[in-house]
């Protein structure tokens, strides 16, 4: 029942492929490349004196990695087929054919952007980068490279890794000092 609305779903999306090449180049874009912007984003808050953007970029980052090692123990208990590997669809991306479930790439970017939400001075770039969390992860399905409900499955890890790191910071203020302390000494060793 579940896979079956997942397959529909997914050929519901993946069904409007090569009807505008301008909207399969956006999707392809979005789907491959907009993990970037989110790590533009961390650079800025790290460098960025009006805010603690140290910590927060710190917080969002243990998130990320967080989020992405939950996936990484997920494929090794569960293997889920692309939709290129069960032959459905339309395929923009060329991927490898291993577990779909979940998306490493909407993981990453859902994992940083709820960090961001939920800290009140990044709250307006995390609802900005949320939209576009969610733009990239139903462009992965757009462009074939994983299901409606890999996405969905993402979007609750990085719910789960956010609320971790965000329950335990006290935990992680160690880190971070011991972190931007050793910045602090790089920079100021410099000539």
């Amino acid at each position: 029942m579940i896979e079956k609305l997942n397959k529909y779903l997914f050929l519901s999306i993946n069904n409007f492929v090569n009807q505008f090449t301008w909207v399969d180049s956006f999707a392809v874009v979005m789907a491959e490349y907009l993990p970037f912007l989110f790590i533009v984003v961390l650079i800025y808050l790290w460098f960025n004196q009006k805010v603690r953007g140290k910590e927060i970029s710190l917080y969002a980052g243990y998130s990320a990695v967080l989020g992405v090692t939950f996936n990484l123990l997920i494929t090794i208990f569960y293997f889920h087929p692309r939709p290129f590997m069960d032959k459905i669809g339309t395929t923009l991306i060329n991927h490898v054919p291993e577990t779909s479930f979940p998306s490493d790439h909407t993981t990453f970017m859902m994992s940083v952007a709820t960090t961001l939400l939920i800290i009140k001075e990044t709250r307006k770039i995390g609802i900005i980068l949320c939209f576009l969390g969610i733009v990239g992860g139903l462009s992965r399905v757009f462009c074939g490279i994983h299901y409606p409900l890999d996405i969905l499955g993402s979007l609750a890890v990085a719910l789960a890794s956010t609320s971790l790191v965000l329950t335990f910071n006290k935990k992680f203020e160690v880190i971070n000092k011991f972190i931007i302390n050793a910045y602090s000494l790089i920079v100021k060793k410099r000539p």
